[in-house]
């Protein structure tokens, strides 16, 4: 069989759910949903969790008005990312009954170096494509923060700073946010 003629199976969000509830998957996998398929994430290089763990850190600044998850899912229509980071509405009950879903998230960060193709081309699109309002992509290897809101895009280099559109009092600076 040749490439073109190979059949792919596209899995629903639900029968991922069943997958990992059934133990087909460990927690070393790495695995998130990208529209119906199973995609192996990268390794996370200590450049990336350090850019990860500062983000986390600015984001105390918002109590309880937002809970901020540090790679954990999002639940979008056929996928199941997981971002670096969502900013998502705050609940009591931390969304135990379900991952939060496009209604739920102010905005997401993916931090990337290695991943930076295809944080670009497939899920910065995903996001915005969901109804996600904001997403910003940290770009390590080019040291600048590429900020994404439904119909437009900018980058911010060292000594800007940006609003998130959620959160207008908050002012963060792309050095901050760099590292």
């Amino acid at each position: 069989m040749s490439t073109s003629e190979m059949i792919r199976h596209r899995f629903s969000v639900e029968q991922y759910h069943q997958m990992i509830d059934a133990g087909i998957f460990t927690p070393d996998d790495r695995l998130e949903l990208i529209h119906g398929e199973l995609i192996k994430m990268s390794p996370i290089n200590r450049r990336h969790a350090a850019c990860c763990g500062r983000i986390s850190y600015l984001l105390e600044c918002l109590g309880r008005r937002a809970m901020k998850r540090i790679q954990d899912p999002i639940t979008l229509a056929d996928s199941e990312p997981q971002p670096d980071v969502a900013i998502v509405r705050w609940r009591d009950d931390f969304y135990v009954t379900g991952h939060p879903t496009p209604p739920d998230i102010y905005w997401v960060i993916e931090v990337a170096d290695t991943t930076i193709t295809y944080d670009r081309g497939v899920k910065v699109p995903l996001y915005l494509s969901a109804g996600i309002p904001e997403v910003w992509l940290i770009n390590l290897d080019e040291d600048c923060l590429e900020v994404y809101r439904q119909g437009k895009s900018e980058i911010l280099r060292p000594g800007q700073s940006l609003t998130p559109l959620q959160f207008r009092e908050l002012v963060f600076s792309a050095d901050e946010l760099l590292g």
